[in-house]
């Protein structure tokens, strides 16, 4: 049997952080930005960590 390939797509929107948690950017900040308040899309730019309970679904497809 062939070795399993992981998913490209997730590996480009993921990162695996030293303790093993997972990494993404968020959502919201690539349009309409003009409605947004200043503190909104300056909250956006920062990275913040997948939820745990998304946590195994994603590694099984970055890890594979």
């Amino acid at each position: 049997m062939p070795k399993m390939k992981s998913n490209r797509a997730a590996m480009k929107r993921f990162k695996v952080t030293g303790t093993g948690k997972i990494k993404r950017q968020k959502a919201g900040r690539s349009h309409l930005a003009t409605g947004k308040s200043r503190k909104r899309k300056r909250q956006l730019r920062k990275p913040t960590l997948v939820h745990p309970y998304e946590e195994k679904r994603i590694k099984r497809l970055i890890l594979a």
